[in-house]
């Protein structure tokens, strides 16, 4: 995928107005942020694969291809705590023993 397939994928399906990215970065405004990534490409004087612009709005498409596909998966976020809590059941037997 390239920038101006990204462009326009965007353009056709706009992200939420805001994004959690990680737990540490949160995006208020996706779009000040797309745009601020579409004129920092546009403006970059060096290759492309060089630009932090670029690797940035290629790690959002990502995650937001990531986050569509999510649902039609049937993956919830509700599954990985039961999970952990068999885990530590168990963790907890074995010490008791």
């Amino acid at each position: 995928m390239n920038y101006e397939d990204i462009k326009r994928h965007f353009e056709n399906h706009p992200p939420p107005k805001e994004v959690q990215w990680t737990p540490w970065a949160k995006i208020a405004d996706t779009q000040a942020f797309l745009k601020s990534c579409h004129t920092t490409i546009r403006n970059f004087n060096g290759t492309m694969d060089r630009c932090p612009a670029w690797w940035h709005l290629r790690d959002f498409y990502i995650l937001m291809k990531k986050t569509a596909q999510q649902p039609s998966d049937g993956h919830t976020g509700q599954q990985a705590p039961s999970e952990e809590t068999g885990l530590q059941a168990g963790s907890e037997t074995e010490e008791a023993v």
